[in-house]
């Protein structure tokens, strides 16, 4: 492989858009906003390169001619081609970021109240955090949200020797403005468009895992898948 396909796999709420707009900054690499959500929801995608592409295997194709390239991408959907053909997943350098459920599960709600529990997105990540570990042979890299948060150089780093990208310090930091990559979705991404770094915000939910029985439901379910993840990071 020459440069690399590098995918985050996320699950709504956890800091992934931060870390895009830390790889945008960077200003090296191509770099694609949930593409496959986009494909999902509008049946067609506009990459960088000019291309439209309206299928999976077709973006799968387009993200090896645009080496190097950043694709985030949230599980809020069961995108069939790529759970289906696991052996698409072996040229792409995969990693994973993943948040403790009891705040996601709130923030995500309030957004979004019809919101499913399989939407919620751990239990999908972990079933690719196992294809991927199958197909490429290497297990992919865990992110904790609360590590990058609190050390990003040290996480950033850490990345960045996983991929082969060189670490650029100075991307760590950037200039608050709302971003082209995600206004199609602009809602879930107010902080971030906020945001000049990495930041920690503390927020009040009305709806929580403690006094919701839905939302706990959907942290009861997604906990343990939480938790392996937790254990590769």
């Amino acid at each position: 492989m020459n440069a690399p396909v590098i995918a985050m796999w996320a699950h709504s709420r956890s800091a992934s858009t931060a870390f895009l707009r830390m790889m945008i900054e960077r200003g090296d690499v191509t770099v694609l906003h949930e593409p496959f959500l986009e494909l999902t929801e509008e049946g067609r995608v506009d990459l960088p390169s000019g291309v439209t592409v309206t299928s999976e295997p077709e973006l799968l194709a387009e993200l090896g001619l645009m080496r190097p390239v950043f694709v985030k991408e949230v599980l809020d959907y069961e995108y069939p081609h790529l759970f289906g053909h696991p052996e698409d997943l072996a040229a792409i350098t995969h990693t994973f970021i993943v948040r403790d459920p009891r705040a996601t599960i709130s923030s995500h709600y309030a957004i979004k109240p019809h919101v499913t529990s399989a939407e919620i997105g751990y239990e999908r990540q972990y079933r690719l955090f196992e294809l991927a570990w199958k197909a490429t042979g290497h297990r992919p890299l865990v992110i904790r949200t609360e590590d990058l948060l609190s050390d990003p150089a040290a996480v950033v780093a850490g990345f960045c020797a996983y991929t082969g990208l060189p670490f650029l310090p100075d991307a760590l930091t950037w200039t608050a403005q709302e971003r082209p990559e995600w206004s199609r979705t602009g809602q879930w991404h107010r902080d971030v468009g906020d945001s000049a770094g990495f930041e920690a915000r503390t927020k009040t939910y009305r709806d929580t895992v403690d006094n919701h029985p839905l939302l706990r439901a959907f942290y009861d379910h997604h906990l343990p898948f939480y938790q392996r993840l937790v254990e590769q990071a």
